[in-house]
């Protein structure tokens, strides 16, 4: 059976250097990689992981030609598993979807059953996309805070990369959750879109500036690090005594400055996060959550729609830091 995908390819230029291209390709089922479900993908979504994809990293994705697109939703179209039959539902994210297998930017996916979470009874198959990998990566990150205790009463939460996919989610979850909810965005003019989302306030990024000192002035309560870089290194510094950070992105790079200090003398905490490998019952459990009391009505600033065809600039913005919130693809029926 064909059905069309986004598709990345690699050629050579006249002086054997690689590039890559992309291009809306018809594909054929048969060519799909093993597993046990066939699925008639409904939703996909954009995220930073897609647009390095789609601009030939290969940390990411080491075998081209490729179809991005680590989140997918739809409908079951042939099962060889117990777990799901014709009809169901399903909702995959992680694990190895668009990187190295076939990702969600193509109409059909096949991949293994355990990668499947049947759709929540409470959330449409759309709904679902909306929260995608970004949104399951920012749940995790607010129940580890959640585990570690933190009320709202404790004091401002901090959340970097805030007008981002991850980012947006937090924000608008913390808020949901009762925090008062500091944003951090490089963006000038994400005030309004990230004060829509819940938060309280919005800073730039010079007010979580580095700064040699081993400590600096406590301010937040704790916080979700969605950039990495520089700027988690001096949250942890920024930290209350007690605070937690969690850590879950590399945009704004893979090092940062850091001593003992924080730790040894006001008890911080430094969380990292994983959405991609972790147990699927974990992912059931977020996805329930997502569907019952962390549900969110989102303003129609924070969610873009695009079709399979108008994909390639949204990657492009996504990878230069420059797109605001969710972006889901919508393919046809």
């Amino acid at each position: 059976m064909k059905f069309r995908a986004f598709r990345v390819s690699e050629q050579l230029n006249e002086e054997g250097q690689s590039y890559f291209e992309t291009a809306i390709q018809l594909c054929e089922t048969d060519d799909l990689p093993a597993g046990e479900v066939l699925i008639k993908v409904a939703y996909s979504s954009l995220n930073f992981k897609d647009a390095l994809s789609a601009s030939g990293n290969k940390g990411v994705t080491r075998t081209y030609p490729h179809t991005p697109g680590i989140d997918a939703a739809g409908v079951v179209a042939a099962s060889d598993s117990p777990l799901f039959a014709v009809g169901d539902e399903v909702i995959v994210t992680g694990y190895d979807l668009g990187m190295n297998t076939a990702g969600g930017l193509g109409e059909y996916i096949r991949v293994p059953a355990q990668w499947c979470v049947r759709r929540p009874e409470a959330l449409t198959l759309k709904e679902s996309m909306i929260w995608g990998t970004a949104g399951i990566t920012a749940a995790l990150s607010v129940n580890k805070l959640l585990q570690r205790g933190l009320t709202p009463d404790k004091g401002e939460v901090l959340v970097t990369g805030a007008s981002g996919g991850v980012g947006s989610v937090a924000v608008a979850l913390l808020a949901k959750l009762g925090f008062s909810v500091v944003a951090v965005s490089g963006k000038a003019e994400a005030g309004d879109y990230c004060s829509a989302l819940g938060a309280s306030r919005v800073v730039r990024r010079d007010a979580i500036a580095e700064s040699n000192k081993p400590l600096l002035k406590e301010q937040w309560a704790a916080a979700i690090d969605c950039v990495g870089g520089e700027a988690l290194g001096s949250v942890i510094k920024q930290l209350k005594a007690g605070g937690v950070v969690t850590t879950c992105g590399l945009t704004a790079g893979t090092n940062f400055n850091a001593t003992v200090f924080p730790f040894i003398l006001r008890g911080v905490e430094l969380l990292g996060i994983d959405s991609v490998e972790i147990p699927i019952e974990l992912k059931s459990e977020m996805w329930s959550k997502i569907a019952g009391e962390w549900r969110i009505s989102w303003p129609d600033t924070a969610v873009t729609e695009v079709s399979l065809d108008e994909v390639a600039p949204y990657l492009d913005a996504i990878l230069a830091g420059q797109q605001y919130g969710r972006v889901i693809v919508v393919h046809k029926k």
